[in-house]
């Protein structure tokens, strides 16, 4: 398993027009399914009078969450095809949402699938791709005469500092990527028994 994911820094807007439909893309980070319901809810309010407002996410580092959603369009002309665009940039932690305000002429299956997929990949394609490290926290208490040997451990491996508290026992909270925790953890046991 990798300890590295795709996602997008900033929300980003696409956009594709047939036959007098228009399809708006909207491309969010997000990391939780709280967060996507409130801009789901943001967009049938925003977007009322709008046909339809289709979407799909994909959650966490592994991939495992994720959901598309067709709001009425036929089953799988919608939801699958901004899902398919997310799989293949493999990103994660993002949210498409795709408005649809109806032309007036029917597009059938393949072109509604067009059409959605094509937004979505507008909208990605003005979006800021990073990847970014799937970090693991690691919780340490230390009396204070170690501070030096903590910190000597901090600056050599370079973990992110999540808290500190110092008093007459101190604790330290450290993110650090994902396939480095053994070596941290191990580091910081080794003082433990020193």
């Amino acid at each position: 398993m990798t300890d590295e994911y795709k996602t997008i820094a900033t929300t980003s807007e696409g956009f594709y027009s047939e036959k007098r439909s228009k399809f708006l893309a909207f491309a969010h980070h997000v990391e939780n399914i709280d967060e996507v319901k409130e801009l789901l809810a943001q967009y049938r309010k925003k977007y009322y009078d709008a046909r339809h407002v289709c979407y799909a996410y994909m959650l966490g580092a592994g991939r495992e969450d994720f959901r598309a959603n067709d709001d009425g369009e036929p089953s799988s002309t919608a939801g699958k095809p901004i899902l398919g665009q997310i799989n293949s940039n493999e990103l994660t932690d993002i949210l498409i949402v795709v408005v649809r305000y109806y032309g007036g002429v029917n597009l059938g299956t393949s072109g509604l699938i067009v059409a959605y997929r094509e937004a979505a990949a507008d909208a990605i394609a003005h979006a800021q791709v990073e990847t970014r490290q799937v970090e693991e926290i690691v919780t340490y208490d230390f009396p204070y005469v170690m501070m030096n040997d903590v910190m000597r451990i901090v600056k050599e491996m370079q973990p992110r500092i999540v808290s500190q508290t110092y008093d007459n026992t101190c604790q330290i909270k450290l993110a650090i990527r994902q396939s480095e925790i053994g070596r941290l953890k191990a580091k910081l046991d080794k003082l433990s028994f020193s």
